[in-house]
């Protein structure tokens, strides 16, 4: 292994040559109290960063062994470093140095949620930085001199402030993960509690804005405030007792008028699937981890999903057992984000009326009398919604201001009021009897059938000119796969960017599994098992510190907005 010294005098020695010389300084180096890897060198200084990672010794670096001691405390420890490495780069990194991005230090950017990550790892054996450098230049020539302070002033400091223990504040530290330990604790109790959902007493729900998601702070904040008839109490693993709401399996409506909070109830209930920071307002605010926000969708791809149990009898005989669509309307693109995420193991629907297609939610007395069912494919959401729970254990909870109809299949009818809930359920049900609906169910004895779909290999091509594979997601929202766009922008559930980079490369890497016998969910279950035991490195040719973890519900989302995909029905 080559030392600390060793790269001084590589860099010396290309200073002032053209930038590709930097590959040189490529490989690993004992620095004394941590060892450096240079993984990846940027071909040029307008390029992406180079990669690189630090590893200190356990017994330096000094983290109590009860800090890591299982899955949930070690994901919030390496988040935890991830955060403090980031405010140490904004500290001791001097940025711009030069042409390009010359200068940057850099490391993954949490946000409110806490995911596992791969930019830091914490073993008995070491604790892993992984971020990246922008190699400075000036021009494309090589400015060693700045390298250096970048290597040798810089990154030490950076590396001191945040992967040594006594170097860090140990209450803030051991409450976060904590915290982030009693959200696991809390969320794994539900299904036994039979509950979907809890709200903890006291929440902060409204955010600052809509694209900020930190807390809403001032004096109109108000505090979530669980109805006597919903408190439940739950025992922590760390905290001990705490009260909130609880939102029991079956179906359940959040009503009330509008901007009184019943979308953001939701939002925040869509987010329960994560851990979240201390001080974010929601750090108990669970839900179950097979939870899926469902909305209309118009425009998008569609490859032979059985969506028979919502729409039959399309004109012109065309078959709805394996439908297929390149610009889906509203209610086919809903009805075939529903049965896609059963498909994949969905326990939990999450439905807002102000983002669904009208005519797919609910078909009132009128409009049937004018347009007889037999003219009329769209067997609304409404007469399906209590046989999702009875036929198939598969619970809604559905934000609604417009129809009281949903009344009459309703356990359970939540109003909000001024940001405050109340249980109305026994109100909706007097009213329900009092002002009968008048509609005829349409929905038939039962759910019907989820149809599995075996995708076929061939229809992955991740080639893009002379690149066999080029993948990479543009922002949040969008993954390029080959020449081909994956638009994420209705798969709302998705918070971070490290999530969509590890979806693209998860799509590829899922190829292998790909046999023509495999369903879709098979495959994502090959693939989340291979994460889970080898790391989400698995993914990727080499070490990267910009995946983070992301369910199979968003990967065969993603897997189905794939415009070339290509599938058969299972026998």
């Amino acid at each position: 292994m080559r030392t600390a010294a060793d790269l001084k005098k590589v860099l010396h020695k290309i200073d002032g040559r053209g930038y590709k010389a930097y590959k040189d300084i490529e490989g690993k180096y004992d620095c004394g109290d941590y060892i450096l890897l240079v993984d990846h060198v940027q071909g040029d200084p307008f390029a992406s960063p180079s990669h690189v990672r630090v590893q200190v010794p356990g017994k330096m670096a000094g983290f109590p062994s009860e800090t890591y001691s299982n899955k949930s405390r070690e994901v919030a420890l390496r988040d935890f470093l991830t955060r403090r490495f980031l405010e140490a780069t904004r500290r001791f990194s001097k940025g711009n140095r030069g042409t390009g991005k010359s200068g940057i230090i850099s490391i993954d950017r949490p946000g409110q949620e806490i995911l596992e990550r791969t930019s830091a790892f914490v073993t008995e054996e070491y604790v892993e930085a992984r971020f990246v450098m922008g190699l400075p230049a000036f021009g494309r020539r090589i400015a060693g001199g700045h390298a250096q302070a970048m290597f040798f002033e810089e990154l030490p400091r950076i590396l001191h402030a945040s992967l040594f223990y006594k170097n860090l504040h140990e209450k803030t530290l051991h409450e976060h993960i904590r915290t982030s330990e009693d959200a696991d604790f809390l969320r794994d109790q539900l299904d036994r509690l039979g509950l979907v959902a809890f709200v903890a007493d006291g929440a902060i729900l409204p955010r600052a804005s809509g694209i900020d998601p930190a807390p809403l702070r001032g004096g109109r904040v108000v505090p979530f405030e669980p109805p006597e008839s919903l408190l439940v109490e739950m025992e922590l693993a760390n905290r001990g007792a705490i009260t909130g709401m609880g939102i029991p399996k079956g179906v359940t409506l959040i009503v009330g008028g509008g901007y009184h909070g019943k979308s953001t109830l939701l939002r925040a209930l869509e987010l329960g699937i994560y851990n979240h920071i201390m001080g974010d307002g929601r750090e108990f605010v669970v839900t179950n981890p097979y939870t899926v926000k469902i909305r209309a969708e118009d425009g998008r791809y569609i490859e032979k999903v059985d969506i028979s149990p919502f729409i039959t009898n399309l004109p012109f005989g065309q078959g709805t057992r394996a439908f297929s669509t390149e610009d889906a309307s509203g209610s086919t693109s809903q009805a075939a984000n529903i049965i896609e995420a059963l498909e994949v193991g969905a326990k939990v629907l999450l439905i807002d009326e102000d983002t669904s297609a009208t005519n797919f939610m609910i078909r009132d007395q009128r409009m049937q009398e004018l347009v007889s069912k037999d003219k009329e494919p769209i067997t609304p959401f409404i007469d399906k919604i209590r046989q999702l729970y009875q036929d198939l254990g598969v619970s809604t909870i559905l934000a609604i201001g417009g129809s009281g109809d949903y009344f009459d299949v309703a356990d359970l009818v939540i109003c909000m009021v001024e940001y405050r809930p109340y249980d109305l359920t026994i109100e909706a049900r007097t009213i329900a009897e009092r002002h009968k609906a008048g509609r005829t169910p349409e929905g038939g004895e039962s759910f019907g059938p989820i149809t599995e779909r075996i995708p076929l290999a061939r229809s992955f091509d991740p080639s893009k000119g002379r690149r066999e594979v080029k993948i990479s997601s543009k922002g949040l929202q969008s993954i390029v796969f080959g020449t081909h766009a994956i638009d994420l922008g209705a798969v709302e559930q998705l918070v971070d960017i490290s999530q969509t980079n590890a979806i693209g490369d998860a799509i590829y890497y899922a190829t292998r599994y790909m046999d023509g016998t495999r369903t879709l969910g098979d495959i994502v279950d090959a693939v989340l098992k291979g994460t889970r035991e080898k790391g989400l490195d698995v993914l990727g040719p080499r070490p990267t510190g910009d995946y983070a973890e992301f369910r199979g519900l968003e990967f065969a989302a993603a897997i189905n907005r794939l415009r070339t995909l290509s599938a058969r029905k299972k026998d």
